[in-house]
């Protein structure tokens, strides 16, 4: 069966994830290894390490992933912010690596109209880059789908298939579904005719066996709407039974499924035990 999780805040101590996601009687988790939002990070600290690393293997987590920083962009045009998000990514995957992490996963950025080839081109060389500067390491890059918004790439099968086709170690990049971002870019994944073609399609452009992980979030925007706003699960346009078909598909079954959906209900209700209570619900 899939491993349910969710997003867990670090604040505290990022042995305090571990604890929320334990509560939750979570099989996986996914965490900010620091400030998602600024471009510094305080090093990790050994003891830190230690004591995530051993939380981790107590609780018997698996696939335990983090996601990058939202200042990263490894397709910009400009040297400076490019340079930069190369630095920053190296060590975002650094971090990883030193807390046992399976996964990195990162938007492959935004081309800020330079184009979608051009900007695949300078995804494909910050890739090869990072990989060279972590070389030898555990821990594997997700390529996440986006929902379109901008300039960003990675809404079609297509940009993601270029990257993993052009990249000199394929081998250690895999991809990341979102499936708020998968209808907010136009796939019909809430009908079970959508469901059948977008994975079908999905496996002939990029390969089955390239998906790691899902990010599971309703969509608060209408499909096709290219706006990323994620909702819990059946209170936005995508629905119950999309998830249901995504958690009892037969190829999914061992990938690790992590909510990004609202922490709170409007009246400050916790919405973590309530949305993970659904994913486990709807397994047949």
């Amino acid at each position: 069966m899939p491993l349910f999780g969710a997003h867990m805040s670090v604040a505290g101590g990022l042995h305090h994830a571990v604890e929320a996601a334990v509560a939750h009687q979570c099989g996986t988790l996914q965490i900010f290894s620091k400030n998602a939002n600024q471009w510094a990070a305080k090093p990790l600290q050994q003891d830190d390490i230690q004591v995530f690393r051993q939380a981790v293997k107590t609780a018997k987590l698996k696939f335990v992933t983090a996601h990058d920083s939202y200042l990263i962009n490894l397709a910009a045009v400009d040297d400076t912010l490019y340079h930069k998000s190369l630095a920053a990514f190296t060590i975002e995957l650094e971090r990883a690596e030193a807390l046992g992490l399976d996964y990195v996963v990162t938007h492959p950025g935004a081309h800020v109209g330079s184009g979608v080839e051009a900007g695949i081109t300078r995804i494909v060389a910050a890739i090869d880059e990072v990989h060279k500067r972590c070389a030898g390491f555990k821990v594997k890059v997700l390529l996440e789908n986006t929902a379109g918004q901008g300039s960003t790439l990675g809404v079609k099968f297509e940009e993601l298939a270029a990257i993993r086709e052009r990249v000199k170690e394929p081998e250690r990049l895999g991809v990341c579904l979102d499936t708020c971002h998968l209808f907010a870019a136009g796939y019909e994944i809430h009908t079970k005719p959508g469901h059948a073609a977008t994975f079908d399609e999905f496996d002939d452009l990029v390969g089955i066996k390239s998906l790691r992980l899902f990010h599971m979030n309703d969509s608060a925007k209408a499909l096709g709407s290219r706006v990323d706003r994620h909702a819990g699960l059946g209170l936005g346009h995508i629905g119950l039974d999309a998830f249901r078909r995504i958690v009892n598909d037969k190829r999914f079954a061992k990938l690790p499924m992590i909510l990004e959906t609202p922490k709170e209900d409007d009246a400050g209700k916790p919405m973590d035990p309530i949305n993970l209570g659904i994913l486990r619900k709807l397994l047949r």
